[in-house]
């Protein structure tokens, strides 16, 4: 079974790997609900208690998987979701963190969960038009009013991060990491530690490309979030499948496969890290849980730091309209 961590410093408590749910209902492929909900039944049992999901997924249409999913279950697991985009007949818009919108999001998403409270909150992108004061200010009257349990915040600055956090205790900010992206070790993992913020990574992963089987976006199907990443195209798909060849040689080393290498690395970065691998399928859910057991030596991480160190990738981990929604 999977130990338990703590997120920040006010009681939040979660398995040390949680359960993107994310990609069940859009951006990787066609969905499939009834596997999709076997998964999320397979990762409770062993012993998954961390789920994470979000108004914009779908959009709407994961919220109510997952609510479908864990009913009769509700008191084993921590649910996580988010605000902060405009969504505009089915399209995402832009951002909005307008505290009467950030009211109207909560309560259409404990409608749709099929619950009383979200234990983590996210605000998903920082809106530059509401200050971030008001917004933790609003999420705040929420936890009051025991809509929500615990705030957090994704892919914020250094900056936005404290003055959320002076605002109202922020127990974790989700945002990319991994050994594929590592742009938030410089600055952002040391003000999360100072502060006592804990880290949920996702795509940690890489999008599957640290799984060494990526295809090429061109033989991707045609509602695949893949097809534009800037990193599967054309020479940045060939730089980076050398990369990912040194977790492989790492991963034959060890017997295990390059997925278990990668969630490894990241579990054996620190007790206030807990990263929400994402699957729609039980052997895919099978083989992460299992890089749990996998022991790293402080030299296997080293070399991994060593090898894959922050620009080693190939291209921009997004293209440019969703990198102007990163607070950094």
């Amino acid at each position: 079974m999977l130990k338990k961590r703590k997120l920040g410093k006010q009681g939040l408590e979660v398995s040390e790997l949680g359960l993107g749910c994310m990609g069940m209902s859009q951006s990787y492929g066609i969905p499939n609900d009834a596997e999709s909900i076997a998964t999320i039944h397979r990762a409770i049992e062993l012993g998954v208690t961390f789920f994470d999901t979000a108004e914009c997924y779908g959009p709407y249409i994961n919220e109510e998987l997952l609510g479908r999913a864990l009913k009769g279950h509700r008191a084993k697991v921590v649910i996580a979701t988010k605000f902060g985009f405009g969504i505009v007949n089915g399209k995402i818009q832009g951002v909005n963190s307008h505290p009467s919108h950030i009211r109207q999001v909560v309560d259409s998403s404990l409608q749709r969960i099929g619950t009383d409270y979200i234990d983590l909150l996210y605000q998903h992108r920082v809106d530059p038009a509401v200050p971030i004061e008001d917004v933790i200010g609003e999420m705040a009257l929420l936890v009051q009013a025991g809509k929500v349990r615990f705030l957090g915040l994704s892919e914020a600055g250094e900056g936005t991060i404290r003055r959320a956090h002076t605002t109202f205790p922020i127990s974790a900010l989700q945002s990319e990491y991994s050994l594929w992206e590592r742009n938030l070790e410089s600055q952002i993992i040391p003000v999360l530690r100072e502060l006592g913020i804990g880290l949920v990574p996702f795509s940690p992963l890489g999008r599957g490309f640290l799984t060494g089987t990526a295809k090429r976006p061109e033989e991707c199907s045609e509602n695949d979030f893949r097809r534009g990443d800037p990193r599967f195209q054309g020479e940045n798909y060939d730089a980076n499948m050398n990369v990912v060849s040194i977790v492989r040689t790492m991963a034959e080393r060890k017997g295990a496969t390059l997925s278990q290498i990668a969630l490894a690395w990241l579990l054996h970065k620190g007790e206030d890290i807990v990263p929400i691998p994402g699957t729609k399928r039980r052997n895919y859910l099978e083989e992460n849980i299992a890089s749990a057991d996998l022991i790293l030596t402080p030299n296997d991480v080293k070399e991994l730091d060593d090898a894959l160190s922050k620009g080693s990738v190939a291209g921009s981990r997004y293209n440019e309209q969703h990198m102007s929604f990163i607070d950094r």
